[in-house]
């Protein structure tokens, strides 16, 4: 008897909901937890850490790893080849899979964590690109890339901080959003009134929710603006006072 390949199995019990992304954790048989991404024609299965697909570039733990040490070691302007961009395009869109199913799954703190590393490869293509527009083939995805990190950051700080941290989270990541399509220049097909209109009903579904009227940061900015500055001296200390210590 052959042994047993396909996948069928798994297929049936998951159907596959069009519209949605659908993710989940699973166990690998040694035992490892995995993320899995049902698609229309079968699934996808990412690593937990460092590159979903498990391999380690030149010994490292991603191909922006590899390149940061191969960047260094040249010395002279670095370039990135042919080859070397086709891998950085296959990183993006690995890291691109995984960070939406830790959203899918409420693991805000993984989805920042990925959302980082793209924002720092295309920090590294924007330096180091061959020709302007592989450069902005992937710069114009910077704030979609930015409204991830903003919603996902404001689910773990409603989790951990509270819902102050979570409106300034928000607020910064609305700001960030708006400077990348500045410097997009016009040019970008992504829709910003959609991503900034969802952000902003998130934000007023915290206020109304948890009845937040003024965050510390508002009100700080308000008391500047109105140079009440002993007001203004009092709720910086009760904002550093909130801050986490460093270790």
């Amino acid at each position: 008897m052959r042994p047993r390949q396909d996948i069928d199995r798994i297929l049936r019990d998951w159907p596959y909901q069009p519209g949605e992304v659908n993710a989940r954790l699973a166990y690998a048989e040694d035992g490892r937890e995995v993320l899995q991404m049902r698609i229309e024609l079968g699934l996808l299965q990412m690593e937990t850490t460092h590159r979903p697909d498990g391999e380690r570039p030149g010994g490292e733990a991603t191909y922006l790893d590899f390149l940061l040490r191969e960047s260094a070691s040249r010395g002279e302007r670095f370039e990135l080849s042919e080859a070397e961009c086709a891998e950085v395009d296959r990183e993006f869109l690995q890291f691109y899979h995984r960070r939406i199913c830790w959203l899918a799954v409420q693991r805000f703190d993984l989805a920042i964590r990925d959302a980082d590393h793209t924002l720092h490869l295309m920090d590294f293509v924007h330096e180091h690109s061959p020709i302007p527009q592989w450069t902005l083939s992937h710069e114009q995805y910077r704030p979609f890339v930015l409204f991830h990190r903003t919603q996902a950051a404001a689910l773990a700080g409603l989790d951990v901080a509270g819902p102050e941290k979570a409106i300034e989270e928000i607020q910064q990541g609305l700001e960030r959003i708006e400077n990348a399509f500045q410097r997009a220049g016009g040019e970008d097909p992504l829709d910003e009134d959609q991503m900034t209109g969802q952000l902003s009903r998130l934000l007023d579904w915290i206020r109304q929710h948890y009845r937040v009227r003024r965050t510390l940061s508002e009100r700080l900015a308000d008391a500047v603006a109105a140079e009440e500055y002993e007001l203004a001296a009092r709720l910086r200390d009760e904002i550093a006072r909130q801050r986490p210590r460093s270790p």
